[in-house]
């Protein structure tokens, strides 16, 4: 690790020459090679920050830059391959973002609402109205056309993101609470986010409400469910869990009927007027399940690898998987991103400090200790980006649309890193602040 580390360290120079580089290119008017040295330039940056303790919790904001920068300026490479449209990997890569998050939870993580239901409810109803309406608000202020404007009251009207567990952590909140809250947050989505966009965003675009329903259903909650199942597989103390042949057969039986459904099923597994749920949430989880137990038969059964592999493999999907599917939105939206690009990354700076702010104090207002108040704060601000993304593109069919949560995700990591950091040096005290993990290994 030691030896990586180091290795990371020699990007900084990596860097500063690309940047120099750059710098002269631009003054000489030689811009043609600019675009790959922005490029190199972020993407040696990022390697930086990973082998850096402070400065890796902003590593995936540079990555992000870097995919940017490389689908303003290659726009094509990210549009189609070999005739295929791109844009059909957005929904199988959230899917399995999804399912990441799905393993990193347990049924007591949505059961725990009932030990404290007063600070999830707290957290539920400023989630879905401070955030919603502040993104109103601010379509409305900056004058948005109405794809974009949608996109900008869309990311407010999306769950807790998983990057605000994270954050709790970081900060001393009650990451336990943080948890059973984006839990929740996400379970009612299929409901809550449809109605806010409905009564919001209908104004600027037409909204369908059972087709947005049934996405959220395919995209978010069915690989949550197949990762809460792989969850069991991958901690459970249960010995049949660690048999070879159970784990065998559990990872063989999963894509067999993956492979079955993806070749004789319907493509709508239920439909209702208009609207269906698609097969492709119950192909993507069942696939990735088996594949689960197959990883685990190898490297935890045969190879007698680490027991939570797992941990340190999802981090690094999810924020390959982000990255492209921003890139992808990014080159469909270039010419949008030329034109109103600063006014929404001002858009993204005032929601979320909103989200932030009224958060705590509201939080505050409602009698929650100070890890409780810090913990709302983050669920309040920080939303699920690549939800967000997944709906504007596969149900709203607008790139535009997208681009808010594209430039809103980064952003909320960058800001949510720094608070966190903050809050960390007055930590709260509270004895989950300290805690590790809330999900329980089962």
């Amino acid at each position: 690790m030691k030896a990586k580390r180091s290795f990371l360290e020699h990007f900084k120079f990596v860097f500063v020459m690309c940047l120099a580089t750059l710098i002269v290119m631009l003054a000489i008017g030689r811009r043609t090679w600019a675009g790959p040295m922005l490029i190199v330039m972020f993407g040696s940056l990022a390697l930086y920050f990973m082998s850096h303790s402070f400065l890796k919790s902003f590593a995936f904001t540079v990555w992000v830059f870097a995919f940017v920068s490389a689908s303003m300026v290659y726009p094509g490479a990210f549009m189609t391959w070999l005739g295929v449209d791109l844009k059909i990997l957005i929904v199988p890569l959230i899917q399995i973002i999804m399912f990441g998050m799905g393993t990193t939870l347990s049924v007591a993580d949505f059961g725990r609402v009932f030990k404290m239901p007063w600070p999830v409810l707290v957290g539920f109803v400023l989630q879905f109205s401070v955030m919603p309406l502040t993104g109103l608000v601010l379509a409305r202020a900056f004058g948005f056309e109405a794809e974009i404007a949608a996109g900008v009251v869309l990311i407010g009207s999306c769950p807790g993101g998983v990057a605000s567990n994270l954050m709790t952590y970081l900060a001393g909140g009650n990451v336990a609470l943080s948890v059973t809250m984006t839990s929740c947050s996400t379970l009612v989505s299929p409901l809550m986010t449809p109605f806010l966009m409905d009564k919001l965003a209908g104004q600027f675009i037409e909204i369908e409400f059972l087709k947005m329903m049934f996405g959220i259903i395919n995209m978010i909650i069915v690989p949550i469910v197949a990762g809460l199942i792989a969850n069991r597989i991958l901690y459970s103390r249960h010995k049949a869990f660690s048999q070879g042949r159970v784990l065998a057969l559990i990872g063989v039986a999963s894509i067999l009927l993956a492979a079955g459904v993806g070749l004789f099923a319907p493509a709508a597994v239920f439909t209702y007027g208009d609207a269906s749920l698609q097969k492709d949430g119950f192909v993507v989880g069942l696939s990735l399940i088996g594949v689960v137990a197959l990883a685990k038969l190898v490297i935890g059964v045969w190879l007698k690898g680490p027991e939570h592999w797992m941990d340190k493999a999802l981090p690094i999907v999810s924020m390959t998987g982000i990255c492209y599917i921003i890139a992808i939105i990014t080159a469909r939206s270039r010419d949008d991103l030329m034109t109103v690009g600063v006014y929404l990354i001002a858009a993204a700076i005032i929601h979320n400090f909103v989200g932030y702010i009224l958060g705590y104090w509201f939080a505050r207002a409602a009698r929650l200790d100070e890890s409780s108040c810090r913990t709302v704060a983050f669920e309040v601000g920080m939303q699920n980006g690549g939800m967000a993304s997944g709906l504007a593109m596969n149900v709203l069919k607008s790139a535009p649309a997208a681009l808010a949560p594209a430039i809103f995700g980064p952003w909320m990591n960058v800001s949510g890193s720094v608070m966190a950091t903050w809050w960390h040096r007055k930590l709260a005290g509270h004895p989950d602040a300290k805690g590790k993990s809330s999900a329980k290994r089962q």
